[in-house]
């Protein structure tokens, strides 16, 4: 039974701190960017992240490339 991967959608997900809590933690949020290219290179996707968010006032911190795929049964 071989498997094949059918692409569904790509999405960015940037984490970034906003502030800290009265005890000195810092607050961390997250935004996802969705419709992101399935083709697009890991370090184009790195790069358009900090552009974007060098334009803010929470610089990123993380960024998360998510893909998901249907599996098919090709038999």
């Amino acid at each position: 039974m071989a498997i094949e991967l059918l692409p569904l959608k790509a999405a960015m997900v940037v984490s970034f701190q906003t502030g800290t809590t009265p005890a000195g933690a810092p607050v961390i949020r997250k935004k996802t960017l969705g419709n992101v290219r399935f083709d697009a290179a890991e370090q184009d996707v790195y790069d358009v992240v900090h552009a974007l968010f060098s334009l803010t006032e929470h610089p990123a911190l993380d960024v998360v490339l998510r893909k998901e795929f249907d599996l098919v049964d090709e038999g």
